[in-house]
């Protein structure tokens, strides 16, 4: 068993940028489960039970096709990327890249990419959700969950790198270890 481990730890450290990589990946879950759960209390609360689903729209953000759930629609993944993207901040800079960079080098960075990330998982749900409404016949719960999927998968394929080599860059300790 002792073998095994240590040949884990060889594993790693030879590969440290795929590890990199299957972490991010996997710990990423931490963020879309967040969001996945902020997604479903949202289209209870404002969809379902407050009946939010008046039209909205706002410079870019267009909620106002019936399949959107309009302003419900709007406020729910607004509140699930939000705390989404806090929740991966601090997953991705302390258990994936182990970061040493001060917060206040990394957030603002971090912001640029969350407000990027944000604005385009705000500008397709409505869009994603209409359509798997009127094309599939799918419920809203549904089609919020295939909306979440596909703006977790955008995010992944931006992030990742910008992450890696410009947000949270190795700490100054791991650099002079190799």
């Amino acid at each position: 068993m002792k073998e095994n481990l240590v040949s884990f730890a060889d594993w790693t450290q030879e590969h440290e940028g795929l590890w990199e990589f299957i972490k991010f990946n996997v710990l990423s879950n931490i963020s879309t489960i967040t969001r996945f759960v902020c997604t479903w209390v949202g289209t209870y609360f404002f969809i379902d039970t407050l009946g939010l689903t008046a039209p909205f729209s706002f410079l870019i953000f267009n909620y106002t096709s019936p399949g959107s759930h309009g302003l419900g629609g709007f406020i729910t993944f607004l509140i699930a990327e939000v705390l989404a993207q806090v929740v991966n901040f601090f997953v991705q800079m302390k258990w994936v890249f182990k970061s040493d960079a001060t917060f206040g080098e990394a957030a603002p960075k971090y912001a640029v990419l969350a407000v990027i990330i944000v604005v385009v998982n705000l500008i397709l749900p409505g869009y994603i959700t209409n359509f798997c409404e009127v094309t599939w016949g799918l419920g809203a719960g549904l089609s919020g969950t295939i909306a979440s999927v596909i703006n977790t998968l955008l995010a992944v394929i931006v992030s990742f790198p910008l992450l890696k080599f410009w947000i949270m860059p190795p700490s100054s300790n791991n650099k002079a270890k190799k």
